[in-house]
């Protein structure tokens, strides 16, 4: 029998002990467009490039704040990503009235593992078609995990996710020791050059298809767009232009859905 008799729900195992619809999931992400994520000792750094669905629309954003501690970047279904996005803002909400002080990021990160985890064994379900890089500060200092959809997490010094990921991730293996003391602007330019590894030869970065979000021990979760972006990459185009990277397995091109 082939696959597709084995791939109709999520509660069906293949013969070779698979279960075909997170494998779905996961190349749902890995044609969504690329994520980086990176810390050091005082800061965690997120950087996206944003989708642009058609030229007369405008740039879909996949920065997205859930406390001022934390926020996440996404890659894959954008309405997935909004449903887990308002779980993770009731979470936070519930912490801060219940016990008064911010949700520990593990906390958040093991909920939402949890979360996607049920998905993945309840006949009727599905699950979520979404990557998140989750960035954010408590008492034990900076984090970075990474979920996906089968309900898997891990705390990560740098990572990335989407389509083409595996070049930026080549940047990052090789770079990464020098992150723990790095100052913020070194840490928002590391993460610019590791997703410039992950464009098409004809892409460019710039002000508008990319952004940049960070948060530290004294710092709030923070965006940076626009002409606030416009200095880090004014950095790295005085740089001499990266090799292009080499094809790859997860060459693919971003889905649509995206955002």
């Amino acid at each position: 029998m082939n696959r597709n008799s084995y791939d109709s729900d999520i509660s069906t195992w293949s013969p070779q002990g698979r279960l075909h619809q997170i494998e779905y999931a996961m190349e749902a992400v890995k044609q969504g467009s690329a994520a980086v994520g990176l810390r050091s000792n005082t800061h965690s750094v997120l950087v996206a490039l944003n989708r642009q669905s058609g030229d007369l629309a405008s740039f879909q954003k996949k920065l997205i704040r859930i406390d001022k501690h934390m926020g996440i970047a996404i890659a894959g279904l954008t309405s997935d990503a909004r449903v887990l996005s308002t779980f993770m803002r009731g979470e936070a909400m519930k912490s801060a009235f219940v016990y008064g002080r911010p949700l520990p990021v593990q906390r958040i990160a093991a909920a939402l593992g949890d979360k996607a985890q049920v998905n993945t064994q309840r006949y009727g379900r599905r699950p979520y078609g979404v990557g998140l890089l989750i960035a954010g500060v408590d008492e034990a200092g900076p984090h970075l995990y990474e979920v996906s959809p089968s309900g898997n997490y891990f705390d990560y010094y740098a990572i990335s996710i989407g389509a083409r990921a595996q070049s930026a991730k080549t940047y990052l293996e090789r770079h990464f020791e020098a992150f723990a003391l790095a100052p913020l602007d070194d840490l928002i330019v590391h993460g610019l050059r590791a997703l410039r590894d992950t464009l098409q030869q004809d892409k460019e970065l710039s002000a508008s298809n990319c952004s940049v979000g960070y948060v530290g021990k004294d710092e709030n979760w923070t965006v940076l767009e626009g002409e606030s972006l416009q200095r880090h990459l004014d950095i790295l185009n005085a740089e001499a232009p990266a090799p292009a990277a080499p094809a790859g397995g997860d060459d693919v091109a971003p889905m649509e859905t995206d955002a």
